[in-house]
């Protein structure tokens, strides 16, 4: 695997913590020579571009539009779509792994996708998922800091080597 991808999805309007706890992400990201993508846009799509660049890091931003001046000032590979919400599944597809911080239910979506496909989410204040039955769901794993989220994304990711 030439570069490590992990995927940061979340909300498009978060709270100041939650867009705090994103940009502090993207930065850990770099730190760990990770890229980022994500939706490309606002909110915690931006706060991650935004560290991450901070700290010399690779962003990459799935545009829903056409436009790839869409795209938020930190995000260096814009990648137009033109599919709206569609572009989820490239999201997901394209990490390694997947960060979910905060979010509504474009988030959810993702963390659908993600799960469907086999990739494992971490959670940062997101979505408590549960099945019937209280049946664990694989891949499916809770963080308290940015930090331990990358570290728990980094761990995800190793064994593929």
């Amino acid at each position: 695997m030439a570069f490590k991808i992990i995927g940061v999805i979340g909300a498009n309007k978060p709270d100041k913590e939650t867009y705090r706890q994103a940009e502090k992400l993207g930065s850990e990201i770099a730190k760990h020579g990770a890229a980022v993508v994500c939706g490309g846009l606002g909110g915690v799509m931006e706060a991650v571009c935004k560290g991450a660049r901070a700290e010399g890091g690779l962003t990459i931003g799935i545009i829903p539009s056409d436009d790839r001046n869409d795209a938020n000032p930190y995000v260096q590979i814009p990648i137009v779509t033109g599919m709206g919400v569609g572009r989820n599944v490239m999201l997901v597809k394209t990490a390694d792994v997947v960060i979910a911080v905060g979010g509504e239910f474009g988030t959810l979506s993702e963390i659908g996708h993600a799960l469907n496909l086999g990739k494992t989410v971490i959670g940062l204040g997101t979505w408590k998922l549960e099945r019937a039955y209280h049946k664990t769901i694989l891949h499916l794993v809770e963080a308290e800091t940015p930090e331990d989220a990358v570290a728990l994304a980094m761990a995800a990711i190793s064994p593929k080597e």
